[in-house]
């Protein structure tokens, strides 16, 4: 059936939520059309998470409707909304480690057989139906503990088909996805939608949301902007619309001198993760580290902040030799680390903004051992101004803000250090268009005021438009060594899968 004259399978009417004084939703409309994905995109802190809980049952909006199918809906709560029929795929779902497949997706409502026993055989047939339906094989008997995070998503997607949900909402799936992995998640949607089901997905890859998508919704500072179909639409007009102002440059780099050389790695070596990697980068230059996933990258740079110990090689900063493993000596010398997991590995996410932003000065700013809170509210309000971090209050927990203000924070925790190399591993994962922008301005500043910083992004626009020498690594090495003028999506790739030609 042609979706522009069916009825929507649901409707978000005008819908508004506010928290306290803050509209974290206003006046928000869209449909939902059986057969159809339907993008949902805007920057962090645009309001999509609000949407979601909405439909998810967790909020229940301030005003305005949800109907289902031409009916009015009040989503009280979430076995409220999983009873109209609206599902929720989370980008980390969350199953019962110790069960199977198949009774992560019956739980709570196991097929019984005589005497009341849990009819183990027509749940795992049932779930092998339900696997059938998405095309995918995965094994009902098997434990839920250890599976990768696509396999979990399809059992909960699975899961909400035994539900009989027809509305799926999907928040990021794909950010810790493989590309094999998203490809196959694409089918299993192509599939549902193929059922008449009808699918949101939330994702800030613009790529992925053209692929798949034959709608879309753009939100802005909570309110909705537009909804077009995907093919009346390009990524410039939706960039625009998202961020309200022409990013007519989304890689603001200016052109530097580069001095001396800063940070020197020569012979790096770790058996069985990376060779003989050497480099060199630049007061004033910014290097990017290209490469497929599980090329090596990120091995590299751990080693040589000093988080991962190496068996051959020196790193040397301004000539100075770095003691191995240590990263209080890379510190001491002037390095910086901003880590690819940001909230695993560069945040405590229980404690304040203020106090991740001032972790790693807080010796500096202690008086006779004493640390007042005068003094590290007013050192965090420095940097979180500076990088113009959206939060609430100082105190708030760091958890509770977007992923790009996160990054923000792990950000100047470590540009207050007054850093001479900046090392930063996936500086703009999961964050929107706006927020990369303006995370491209501060490395290209950070750079022109003589900072050397060394890049690792899989993302090759970002690559390409931030970079003056990209590195490639392939399997452990360093593949090919490419100037600016070199780099081309086709060279790095060429390189990144061994075709290209060796650095001289």
């Amino acid at each position: 059936m042609d979706p522009e004259r069916a009825a929507p399978l649901l409707e978000v009417h005008d819908v508004t939520k506010s928290f306290g004084a803050v509209a974290a939703v206003r006046g928000v409309s869209f449909p939902l059309f059986g057969g159809e994905a339907h993008a949902l995109v805007g920057e962090n802190g645009a309001g999509k998470s609000t949407v979601v809980k909405v439909l998810a049952g967790v909020h229940e909006p301030d005003r305005g409707s949800i109907a289902v199918d031409g009916e009015v809906r009040r989503l009280t709560s979430p076995a409220v909304a999983r009873d109209a029929g609206i599902a929720v795929i989370h980008q980390e779902p969350t199953l019962f480690p110790d069960l199977s497949v198949a009774e992560n997706i019956f739980i709570g409502r196991q097929p019984l057989g005589r005497f009341g026993r849990v009819d183990r055989a027509a749940q795992r047939a049932g779930a092998v139906r339900l696997f059938d339906r998405l095309g995918v094989r995965l094994d009902p008997d098997r434990p839920a503990r250890g599976l990768s995070i696509a396999d979990q998503q399809l059992v909960e997607i699975a899961k909400a088909l035994s539900l009989d949900a027809r509305v799926l909402v999907m928040d990021e799936p794909t950010a810790a996805l493989s590309g094999v992995e998203v490809e196959r998640l694409f089918a299993v949607v192509r599939a549902l939608c193929a059922q008449g089901a009808a699918v949101l997905f939330i994702s800030h890859r613009f790529d992925e949301v053209f692929a798949l998508c034959q709608r879309l919704t753009v939100m802005r500072d909570g309110a909705w902007v537009s909804t077009d179909p995907v093919a009346e639409v390009g990524v410039e007009q939706v960039v625009r619309r998202m961020v309200g102002r022409d990013v007519s440059a989304l890689f603001p780099k200016e052109d530097v001198e580069p001095g001396d050389v800063v940070l020197e790695v020569d012979g790096l070596t770790r058996r069985g993760v990376f060779a003989d990697v050497s480099f060199s980068v630049r007061a004033g230059e910014v290097v990017a580290l290209a490469g497929l996933v599980g090329a090596g990258r990120s091995e590299v740079v751990r080693a040589v902040f000093g988080v991962d110990r190496y068996d051959a090689g020196r790193v040397r900063v301004a000539g100075a030799e770095l003691r191995p493993g240590s990263p209080a000596a890379a510190v001491a010398a002037g390095v910086a680390l901003v880590p690819e997991d940001r909230r695993q590995q560069g945040l405590v996410v229980e404690l304040s903004v203020e106090r991740n932003a001032t972790l790693t000065r807080l010796g500096s700013l202690a008086r006779l051992g004493l640390l007042t809170g005068r003094a590290e509210r007013r050192a965090a309000r420095e940097w979180t101004e500076r990088l113009r971090v959206g939060y609430g209050r100082l105190s708030d927990a760091v958890g509770t803000l977007s992923g790009g203000n996160q990054q923000k924070v792990v950000l100047a925790k470590w540009l207050a250090t007054g850093p001479r190399v900046l090392i930063v591993d996936e500086p703009t994962r999961g964050i929107d268009v706006g927020t990369k922008a303006e995370v491209h301005r501060l490395l290209s500043r950070l750079a022109a005021q003589g900072v050397a910083v060394l890049v690792v992004s899989s993302e090759l626009p970002e690559v390409l438009g931030m970079a003056d020498r990209v590195l490639v690594v392939h399997e452990g090495r360093i593949a090919a060594e490419l100037s600016r003028a070199e780099a081309t999506e086709e060279s790095v790739l060429l390189a990144a899968t061994g075709q290209g030609v060796s650095a001289a």
